[in-house]
């Protein structure tokens, strides 16, 4: 297993770490190593646009879009 030396450290931070390690019930060492592996575990996935956010919160609710008035599902006119 890999070691990492962490150096100059502004004391509240370590403050910091030492109570919420506290509070996990946990080593500052493992709590260190756990904020480490929830900060990468998503590294080099894709993730959705906000477009793609919107269509998806919007995808099972057809009957809300078709209650809308066509004119309002049109893109806006920005050349006026």
């Amino acid at each position: 297993m890999a070691q990492l030396l962490v150096r100059n450290i502004e004391e509240d931070v370590k403050t910091r770490l030492r109570k919420r390690a506290a509070r996990h019930g946990t080593s500052m060492e493992e709590e260190a190593r756990s904020i480490l592996r929830d900060a990468v575990k998503d590294e080099g996935e894709p993730t959705m646009g906000l477009g793609d956010e919107i269509a998806a919160l919007f995808k099972d609710n057809r009957e809300v879009l078709e209650e809308m008035p066509r004119d309002y599902l049109r893109p806006p006119d920005f050349a006026r």
